[in-house]
């Protein structure tokens, strides 16, 4: 087997053992991504089904709050990838041993008192207010939101594991977590189609719990098996580890809070000037096109961690060849996009029938977006593996900043409705993809200097 694989990395010109590993993991997250593909588009019209249209949008603005406290893990979880991956590099195994516990440890700590804090809230806020929606829900919401939350903050702790292997350059074990989740997902929601009536507290305590049911258990295997050296451990705690997991991982802290209010403030924007009703075609456009990134984060995901390995090695030859193959993958993956777009009218039709329209201009729009963020990516994760992040940093947080303002002004101002929410978006993030690709010629040409190479 091995024999044959080699032959087939030669004739496709993969020589290196980096980039051969890099061929082999996406080989497998190919099928594993596949499924989960396959699974979320099986599962939107089965939640409509379960939960009607409108509820499905409450859902879906809910998803995105919650998205928000993701950043509580204050970037510890990149800053543990880049940190890990080095110390592994340098064959140092008790420094990679405390990285990992006191990043496990921190993050479990925090998540504690998130949740304390967040069941002491939950008894002062009107959910049906928040969500504009109607008051008969706050029962539902004000039990459906501390479980959403709490199952949140504990997957913020297991998923380090995900971490773990990606940083170890393992990096199909992520999409094997989200196939199973989504394959998990759709089998009991196609039970309880069958077998209950409708409920958005059943429904949330679902998608709460299998991730961390998955995650659990390979937090067990893993720590018993491949990486039982490295098995967290209160000994191994070090106020050190975590100042050198922090002081990388704060910036990486600041541009995933951006990031997350640039992506997920959309559903909420579109909530409470309009309906939770308006939220769901516009989620469904992005949907059909996250096609696109979900395919092409499978190729250019492993590059992150080989990035940080080769810049580490001066391997700069191996990063210039590496993006020369990616901006293969751009082209191929931004025609990709536009063939959506030419038939997306037939795919909507096939996949949802008539409960729900979208229109071809928020479409157009959405794949605008997407175009953007295929040529983005691969320049990105070359920054974030050498860690030189704070001029992203910046221009993340002014995205943020500027991003809510700029789309209710075309969304209200200039009456464009829910298309002007993603036109806000598509003009915040262009100053990052032109800036990131400066930056990264900068750094191989060894001529970064100041903010460039930071």
């Amino acid at each position: 087997m091995n024999i044959k694989l080699n032959n087939i990395y030669n004739r496709l010109g993969i020589k290196s053992d980096r980039t051969k590993n890099i061929a082999k993991h996406v080989s497998l997250s190919f099928l594993y991504k596949g499924g989960s593909i396959i699974s979320s588009f099986l599962l939107i019209p089965l939640t409509i089904n379960y939960l009607d249209t409108e509820n499905y949008g409450i859902w879906l603005t809910i998803s995105s709050f919650i998205a928000w406290f993701s950043f509580f893990d204050v970037g510890l979880g990149n800053g543990l990838r880049n940190k890990f991956a080095e110390a592994k590099a340098k064959g140092e195994i008790t420094l990679a041993k405390g990285y990992i516990s006191s990043a496990y440890f921190t993050i479990g700590a925090i998540s504690l008192f998130l949740i304390i804090v967040f069941l002491g809230l939950n008894f002062f806020i009107n959910w049906t207010k928040v969500f504009n929606t109607s008051p008969k829900l706050q029962k539902d919401l004000s039990l459906l939101m501390p479980i959403l939350f709490g199952f949140f903050c504990l997957q913020l702790v297991v998923k380090l594991i995900t971490t773990i292997y990606t940083a170890d350059q393992n990096h199909s074990m992520q999409g094997k977590v989200n196939f199973y989740t989504q394959a998990g997902s759709v089998l009991i929601i196609w039970i309880m189609t069958k077998t209950s009536k409708a409920s958005l507290l059943k429904f949330g305590l679902v998608f709460s719990v299998i991730p961390i049911i998955l995650l659990f258990f390979l937090n067990l295997f893993a720590f018993n098996n491949p990486y039982r050296e490295f098995k967290p451990s209160i000994k191994f705690c070090r106020k050190q580890y975590l100042k050198e997991i922090f002081g990388l991982g704060i910036s990486f802290f600041i541009v995933q809070i951006s990031w997350t209010v640039l992506t997920s403030t959309d559903n909420f924007i579109i909530s409470k000037l309009y309906s939770p009703k308006e939220v769901v075609p516009y989620n469904l456009a992005l949907k059909l096109f996250s096609v696109v990134t979900m395919i092409y984060s499978i190729i250019v995901t492993p590059y992150w961690s080989s990035f940080s390995e080769s810049y580490l090695k001066k391997d700069f030859h191996w990063i210039v060849n590496s993006m020369k193959n990616l901006k293969k993958f751009m082209v191929i993956f931004s025609v990709f996009c536009l063939m959506l777009l030419a038939i997306s009218k037939f795919l909507y039709s096939f996949w949802l029938g008539e409960k729900v329209k979208i229109p071809f201009q928020l479409s157009g729009l959405i794949c605008i977006y997407t175009l953007l963020m295929v040529y983005l990516t691969p320049y990105n994760y070359f920054l974030n593996g050498t860690g030189k992040i704070k001029l992203q940093l910046y221009q993340s947080v002014l995205m943020a900043i500027i991003n809510i303002p700029v789309s209710i002004f075309f969304a209200k101002s200039l009456n464009f409705g829910v298309n002007g929410i993603i036109i806000g978006t598509i003009i915040c993030v262009i100053p990052g993809v032109i800036l990131s690709r400066i930056q990264f010629f900068k750094i191989v040409t060894s001529t970064a200097m100041g903010i460039w190479d930071k």
